[in-house]
């Protein structure tokens, strides 16, 4: 997520994102090798507020992200991806690529973090002198 710092600003979009690259495995069965590739075709990301988001995109970094969201209010909040895959096999031998019918999905989530809110006001003269004037 961006930003990643332990916190995000209410009101202000907080941006994810995840790896879209196909994960290749490997296995045997009867006495054949198998190569499986996993792609992931799926993202619902659930933002621990009561909303959503299901899309397509594995999402992009600033400046060209497509997929954030903005927190209506303070609090501490963790993000949980669900990323649903789908599936192609091959046999050793057989360079035909087959599809697997049906899908996985795997989750993760982020670690907590808090949505806080930020104000700023101007003062008349600069906060780090000392003494700190009143309006500081």
């Amino acid at each position: 997520m961006q930003p990643d710092r332990g916190w995000v600003l209410v009101n202000i979009e907080t941006i994810v994102m995840t790896d879209p690259t196909p994960v290749p495995l490997r296995t045997t069965l009867g006495g054949f090798g198998i190569d499986v590739e996993a792609m992931p075709r799926l993202f619902t990301y659930d933002f621990g507020d009561g909303h959503q988001l299901v899309t397509r995109s594995p999402g992009h970094a600033h400046p060209g992200h497509d997929t954030f969201h903005e927190y209506e209010a303070p609090g501490t909040y963790a993000i949980t991806l669900t990323t649903e895959w789908a599936g192609r096999y091959r046999v050793d031998g057989d360079p035909t690529w087959r599809e697997v019918t049906g899908s996985a999905t795997t989750s993760t989530a982020s670690a907590p973090f808090t949505a806080e809110e930020r104000t700023s006001r101007l003062v008349a003269d600069l906060c780090t002198d000392r003494p700190q004037p009143p309006d500081c």
